[in-house]
């Protein structure tokens, strides 16, 4: 084996990890505002704060049912490109809903900033797919 077949080997190794992580992460964050909608606001003070906005209260069940389960799907590595994809209008959705209040999420209210680059990073991951570390390669 020759030293540039070594080098690309472990080179291949660290992006499969690098995205892993990237993916890991997207896949706690996502998983973590699923839930902070059903235990810490509730499912009827989320479908109230949708309606709020002006939004028909399914999206509320909608969100929380992409927030939880593309969070999972995300950690365990699962249909990793179609999730990531999918979860983009969610947080293009949450921009929206933070659109008033500046770029900044540390505004009150929250800024857009964030869900911008939480929906960028989810692009990324699509790009990139699964990396390692997934419950089965066959549905990376």
């Amino acid at each position: 084996m020759t030293t540039q077949a070594i080098q690309l080997t472990h080179t291949d190794t660290l992006q499969a990890h690098a995205t892993a992580l990237l993916r890991l992460s997207l896949g706690v964050m996502t998983l973590a505002h699923g839930l902070l909608k059903v235990f810490v606001f509730t499912v009827p003070g989320t479908v109230g704060y949708f309606e709020s906005l002006g939004l028909p209260g399914f999206i509320a069940y909608l969100t929380i049912f992409a927030e939880i389960g593309g969070g999972l799907a995300l950690l365990f590595g699962v249909y990793t490109r179609w999730v990531s994809l999918a979860l983009i209008p969610v947080l293009l959705g949450a921009a929206w809903v933070h659109l008033g209040n500046g770029w900044v999420f540390s505004n009150e209210g929250g800024g857009w900033e964030f869900p911008v680059f939480w929906a960028i990073a989810l692009l990324v991951q699509a790009g990139l797919g699964s990396g390692s570390l997934t419950l089965s390669h066959r549905f990376a």
